[in-house]
């Protein structure tokens, strides 16, 4: 069985990764859907497309947030 260490470096499987609503991104965000479309329309957040719907994967928001976090002070 491989090792934490092992497991961090191969790539994530699809059935593992948390998807969410363009809705849930704004919450999250606080922010509104109009603002997460253009995110994802300007290629700056990633989203699948689902039928009519996008889907954002949970990371990608962690790491576009942490991305864009800079000290105001």
């Amino acid at each position: 069985m491989p090792t934490n260490q092992q497991r961090s470096s191969e790539p994530t499987a699809i059935s593992s990764v948390q998807f969410l609503t363009v809705a849930e991104v704004a919450k999250m965000m606080r922010v509104s859907k109009m603002t997460v479309y253009r995110l994802v329309h300007s290629g700056d957040l990633p989203a699948v497309r689902v039928g009519k719907s996008f889907r954002v994967p949970e990371q990608a928001v962690h790491t576009y947030l942490e991305n864009a976090y800079f000290d105001a002070g």
